[in-house]
């Protein structure tokens, strides 16, 4: 009896010590700072993609603070943003945003293969994301802005190899919480990593959105490569349609970017984007060419950059309000990553 009880006292005791292991594991705090100054050449806050878009102002972007934890088998990841940058996503009625959930999700690893998460989260679609401190250009991408920001759902991933891995899940309406319609998405993702320094991933988002006549479904590829140390391209090919001859759009952008040194490389977005014209209506295009520098200094990173769009219609405007075809802007924006 005596032997028993302690062998049980030692098992509690390792047992307590792990868990205190586990509990102690430090916790991970990082995020970003961004402002801007851009400056169209026609005097009108012209090219209508998702922040920076205030004319001849230097300006804030947002601070991103994200924590991190991991205990065991279990892991959480929440981030919140404050400022404009995070607050356009806000679903607070306008004047009243404070802060923006970018990120409050949930995850368990049942083997070294399988895992599951719950949440919401940074949307799987598309190459750029919200944060500035993961672009490499400072403004964002047309397809950027015409796909969802982030999904709330449950998804499941499993890895066949360390080159291979799918993911599965079912989600909410584009960027809700709460999807008062019910859970009305279903969304995969085919990671594939073939050779050292290349992974693509193939996406596929399917369901009903509020106010959109039909099912909506975007099929996209995000995929970059590490073709030298020195050069790397990335690619992002989407195409969205909606049921019923509703509209949608087809696009793609092309990412070739060059580090001189450690502490300065050169970028270019080229990027084609047609919107389907819904019910026999005609479609519409642009294309758009960015070219960024990033110069860093620790945490720091200075961008530098020049972007002209070119409609097939006329929808930006001159210095004296008449319509045009063209828009230019210039941007000199700094991003504090820790």
């Amino acid at each position: 009896m005596k032997l028993k009880s302690i062998l049980t006292v030692a098992f509690l005791s390792t047992v307590t010590a792990s868990y205190a292991q586990e509990a102690d594991a430090p916790l991970e705090i990082s995020g970003s700072v961004d402002a801007y100054y851009k400056y169209d050449f026609s005097k009108h806050p012209n090219i209508p993609t998702s922040f920076a878009s205030d004319q001849n102002s230097i300006s804030i972007g947002m601070i991103d603070l994200a924590l991190k934890k991991t205990t065991g088998k279990a892991s959480f990841v929440g981030e919140l943003s404050f400022g404009p940058r995070g607050q356009g996503q806000s679903l607070l009625p306008e004047g009243e945003e404070s802060f923006h959930i970018q990120n409050l999700y949930a995850s368990y690893a049942f083997t070294d293969k399988f895992s599951m998460t719950a949440g919401f989260m940074g949307t799987f679609i598309g190459y750029e994301v919200i944060s500035p401190a993961a672009n490499f250009n400072y403004s964002t991408s047309y397809l950027f802005t015409s796909g969802p920001f982030q999904n709330a759902g449950i998804k499941a991933t499993y890895a066949f190899t360390d080159k291979v891995s799918l993911m599965v899940g079912l989600f909410n309406d584009w960027n809700l919480y709460t999807d008062f319609n019910g859970v009305s998405h279903v969304g995969a993702q085919l990671t594939v990593s073939p050779v050292e320094g290349w992974t693509a991933y193939l996406n596929v988002l399917s369901g009903k959105s509020e106010g959109v006549p039909g099912t909506g479904t975007i099929f996209d590829l995000t995929t970059a490569y590490q073709v030298t140390e020195k050069f790397k391209l990335g690619l992002n090919a989407a195409d969205y349609s909606v049921s019923g001859d509703n509209g949608g759009y087809t696009g793609a952008a092309l990412y070739p970017q060059y580090a001189f040194s450690p502490s300065v490389a050169l970028g270019l977005r080229g990027e084609y984007l047609n919107w389907k014209g819904a019910q026999g209506a005609d479609d519409e295009h642009v294309i758009a060419g960015t070219l960024s520098a990033n110069i860093k200094a620790g945490g720091l990173t200075f961008i530098p950059e020049v972007r002209l769009d070119n409609l097939s219609n006329e929808g930006f405007y001159k210095e004296n309000g008449e319509l045009t075809k063209k828009a230019a802007q210039f941007s000199l924006a700094f991003v504090y990553a820790f």
